[in-house]
């Protein structure tokens, strides 16, 4: 959800002429509804018009969601978004379809006692909101008092700490270090004690793509298990990973091989291959999901167990997922992963040879490149002037400043996803070249940036 007011220099939209020409009006209200309709072609028209200053897709290298599909699977959008995925009697199909998918993913991540149990989410945020709520609940009903605590690293993403917000559970965060952009084990177990609901780990960080070391975690966690010490979940956020490593990064135990993982959340979404918002969230066992987090429900006929923060969803994101299981299999989406990590990797090559320019992250976990200034001061212009430069030859790539304890570093991000290609990317690597050079000789000053968190007066 987005909060923000409206900053505009007038309360009228100005209709193009091949518009206005069809409802004899040259200006409609803006912010507010029209008094009367118009003609359906009219209102798409201007709503084109409106977001023709949008960027263009696959010039985006800031998102990891997907911004491009078949046809087929356009169509398969267009034909399921009326339908209502709550509604279990009269879409039984699509009911279906969810299980499907789930138990696809279920042998995917390497469950192989079937007592799992998961649902289909509007992204990962809600999927780890959910994980949270059954960590949470499963440590009151054994006997949690006190102020619960969560312990992740400072580098995930922002719904843990909103998770924490919102539920009052104290956020218990380990710092990132110099050379160190992930969770450190030690420091983890360290920071559990009888109050901690469970332990986060990150399979591919937003911030640089890199991989928590979910089994090293693990073992950290059995140890003090062991020890006599507090017996602590463990929920893997593959917000990112879930859709990726399993296809090319086979040596990894990240998933319910591992048994001290109780729970995943994957977005479907972004290495899924399917618009925003799909995402999923397992449970390796009944005992991991408190059933008093579980609502039936019967207002639309029969009895269907619940558990999402939404209701009324549209089924187009589950049946999209199960599209892309079927077109792609493991060996179409094991293509496409490293076909994203070769493009990665030819990013990370042609870094290499800008002087000024440093790696952080070199695309061998997530197909995600980042990369730094080595000396700002020296080159006269920094990472967000290099952005705010590319966006001249329509790139957008995004600046940021990393987490604590790493604050201090400024980075540019690149995520290689489908459809950014090496000829793409070689075309990226020209344009960050030219810019370097004429930024090397005319840097500029920034412009003010706006917040886009306001509320109406």
């Amino acid at each position: 959800m987005s909060l923000q007011r409206a900053i505009t220099d007038t309360d009228e939209l100005q209709i193009s002429p091949v518009f206005a020409q069809r409802i004899d009006e040259d200006v409609i209200p803006r912010g507010r509804l029209p008094e009367s309709p118009m003609p359906a072609a009219v209102a798409a028209g201007i709503i084109r018009s409106r977001l023709l200053l949008d960027g263009r897709a696959a010039l985006n290298l800031a998102t990891f969601c997907t911004t491009a599909a078949e046809p087929e699977l356009e169509a398969v959008y267009a034909e399921t978004a009326a339908i209502n995925l709550m509604n279990r009697e009269e879409y039984p199909a699509s009911s279906e379809i969810e299980q499907d998918c789930i138990n696809a993913l279920a042998g995917l991540w390497h469950d192989d006692d079937g007592r799992f149990v998961g649902c289909s989410t509007s992204g990962s945020s809600e999927a780890a909101m959910l994980a949270g709520l059954a960590m949470l609940r499963r440590w009151r009903e054994r006997g949690g008092s006190g102020v619960p605590n969560l312990v992740f690293g400072t580098h995930v993403h922002v719904c843990w700490p909103k998770f924490c917000n919102f539920w009052d559970v104290e956020a218990r965060t380990v710092p990132l270090a110099p050379n160190r952009t992930t969770l450190d084990p030690t420091l983890a177990a360290e920071a559990v004690d009888g109050n901690t609901i469970g332990v986060v780990g990150v399979l591919g960080s937003t911030q640089d793509g890199r991989y928590d070391p979910i089994e090293r975690i693990a073992a950290k966690l059995d140890a003090l298990a062991d020890s006599g010490g507090p017996d602590v979940p463990l929920h893997v956020d593959a917000a990112s990973g879930g859709f990726f490593a399993p296809f090319v990064d086979t040596d990894i135990r990240w998933d319910f091989e591992l048994p001290r993982v109780v729970s995943i959340n994957a977005s479907g979404h972004k290495f899924g291959l399917v618009y925003p918002g799909a995402g999923w969230c397992l449970w390796r066992d009944p005992q991991y999901l408190p059933q008093s987090l579980v609502f039936d429900c019967n207002v639309l006929g029969g009895h269907h167990p619940t558990f999402t923060l939404n209701f009324s969803r549209p089924a187009s994101g589950v049946i999209a997922q199960y599209y892309q299981f079927l077109r792609n299999g493991m060996a179409g989406f094991r293509m496409i992963a490293q076909r994203c990590q070769d493009t990665a990797r030819h990013i990370a090559a042609g870094v290499r040879k800008l002087d000024l320019l440093e790696l952080v992250a070199d695309g061998e976990d997530l197909p995600v490149v980042t990369f730094r200034m080595r000396d700002p001061e020296q080159a006269g212009f920094t990472v967000y002037h290099l952005s705010e430069a590319l966006k001249a030859d329509g790139w957008h790539v995004p600046a940021y400043s990393l987490p604590p304890d790493l604050e201090h570093v400024d980075v540019i991000r690149v995520v290689c996803r489908q459809g950014f290609t090496v000829d793409l990317a070689s075309r990226f690597l020209r344009s960050l070249a030219t810019h370097i050079e004429r930024l090397s000789a005319h840097p500029f000053p920034l412009p003010e940036v706006r917040n886009a968190l306001t509320f109406k007066d």
